[in-house]
């Protein structure tokens, strides 16, 4: 019998700290006209993350990961290039090694400006940085049978990829601070086992309402289908 692979697409988005290249601390504002520069990727998009000194970039859609290698090698050298013509530098790592976070300001935004009067403390800690896949699938149920499946794969995914073992100028014994970071959120870590898009719905419409959150975009799990 043959198997036939459903479409999918990809999508990658990264983010990264922008630093001062002399003392290495992070930036704690970024200059406007660099966020002006920013702005006009060749390909893709940028946009400010919840601390000040970070950058994400956005790829467009793709539909293979040549194409999608292609986007992240022009978008991280535009980054990189339009960063250091301001003076500055980024690195990619998922914990800055020293900074302190209670030092950063948050990017006043309408979503961010809430996020930070819900959760206060615990998310002006958020000094992290990561990549995020995602994975275009039609078909709902198939999307939700997928997460159930790669679920089993994310330790080990974490134990190849931890690249933050310094937190604050301590090494923290972990190799994924960054980790131990993000479970301070709700709704974190590995999500429950469903058994379709329609359980996957009444679970949300559930969440919705009872006032825990406003959308499913709320979910921070480690994998999440939609």
């Amino acid at each position: 019998m043959s198997l036939t692979r459903p479409p999918l697409t990809i999508g990658i988005e990264e983010e990264y700290f922008v630093v001062d290249p002399m003392t290495r601390d992070l930036v704690a504002d970024l200059p406007e006209s660099l966020q002006v520069a920013l702005e006009h990727p060749p390909v893709g998009g940028t946009s400010p993350e919840f601390i000040r000194s970070q950058v994400e970039i956005g790829t467009p859609v793709a539909a293979t990961m040549a194409e999608v290698d292609d986007y992240l090698r022009t978008m991280r050298r535009f980054v990189s290039d339009t960063v250091r013509e301001a003076g500055l530098e980024i690195i990619s790592a998922s914990t800055h090694p020293f900074a302190d976070w209670s030092r950063q300001r948050h990017t006043d935004k309408e979503r961010y400006n809430v996020l930070e009067q819900a959760l206060q403390g615990v998310v002006r800690r958020l000094l992290i940085c990561g990549m995020h896949v995602h994975v275009g699938i039609d078909d709902p149920d198939l999307r939700v049978e997928l997460m159930n499946q790669v679920t089993y794969f994310l330790p080990h995914l974490l134990a190849i990829s931890g690249s933050s073992p310094f937190w604050h100028g301590e090494d923290t014994g972990l190799k994924s601070y960054r980790t131990a970071v993000f479970r301070s959120m709700p709704r974190t870590g590995l999500p429950d086992e469903f058994t379709s898009w329609s359980d996957y719905e009444a679970h949300v419409e559930m969440l919705v309402g009872t006032g825990v959150i406003e959308d499913a975009s709320k979910l921070w799990w480690d994998v999440r289908p939609s």
